[in-house]
């Protein structure tokens, strides 16, 4: 009878399977993106409340509400990152909504003579959308 029963594992925990279903390239990709974003309006946010913190006359309520938006903005990036990466599929219309912003702030970006920030502005608003809307990404978010 000798190698008829099967050996149990020992130990307690039970064996560890690898995830077959990856995150695709252009999820990966949209979810960083999507953090730098965060990362560099959050630091705009910080220098935006140094500003608030240091300036000689301003008008205290638009201050105020210009650094929220950015604080808020910050964070709402950070946070659709976040539910993207676990496949949350109701963050991605909100990031898209989000990157699409871009549009008007980079065309009047380039209206005002600083096109050199402008245009790649519009770029990421477009390209961010297009990686978020893409085939393998449906797929992953469980879109047919």
């Amino acid at each position: 009878m000798g190698g008829t029963v099967p050996r149990l594992p020992t130990g307690i925990v039970s064996p560890v399977t690898i995830d077959s279903d990856p995150v695709p390239a252009t999820l990966r990709w949209a979810v960083w993106l999507l953090r730098a974003e965060a990362v560099a309006l959050g630091l705009v946010a910080a220098w935006l409340i140094w500003s608030d913190l240091t300036a000689r006359s301003t008008d205290l309520t638009s201050a105020l509400w210009v650094t929220a938006f950015a604080v808020a903005g910050a964070a709402a990036l950070w946070a659709l990152g976040g539910a993207l990466v676990r496949r949350r599929a109701g963050a991605r219309a909100p990031a898209i909504v989000l990157q699409l912003m871009l549009l008007p702030v980079g065309w009047y970006m380039i209206q005002g003579g600083l096109g050199w920030l402008g245009l790649p502005l519009i770029a990421l608003g477009l390209g961010v959308s297009g990686l978020l809307v893409s085939s393998p990404t449906n797929r992953a978010l469980g879109f047919d």
